[in-house]
């Protein structure tokens, strides 16, 4: 989306990329997201691959993080099985990252903390 100096934005929707979501959950660990490809007429695309996205929360002593991620799967069975991997995955890369900000805060020196998560 771009924006012109009047203030006037230019956004086009991609009609070659286009996918309807549908969100399933049990209710309590998280959700996942079908992301269905379809045509500009609202047809399914078939030469495109379903994507399925899961979603969680992690609990912090400072609120809830969310925590998003793609599950390689062909099916919501499947994803369902790659759901709790998947998340995992993607909280593990969190808390890489979360530590590379604290080492880049304290100038390189890594103080241990016991593997917890700890946000300031």
């Amino acid at each position: 989306m771009t924006q012109d100096s009047g203030g006037t934005v230019d956004g086009k929707v991609d009609v070659n990329n286009l996918y309807r979501q549908e969100t399933y959950t049990d209710l309590g660990l998280g959700s996942i997201q079908s992301l269905r490809p379809i045509t500009a007429e609202g047809d399914p695309d078939p030469s495109r691959k379903v994507i399925f996205m899961g979603s969680a929360q992690i609990m912090t002593p400072h609120g809830p993080i969310p925590v998003q991620c793609e599950i390689d799967a062909d099916n919501l069975r499947a994803a369902c099985a790659a759901f709790p991997g998947a998340i995992k995955g993607a909280v593990n890369e969190l808390l890489q990252e979360v530590r590379q900000i604290e080492r880049e805060r304290q100038g390189g020196i890594v103080i241990p903390r016991g593997g917890k998560l700890e946000l300031p």
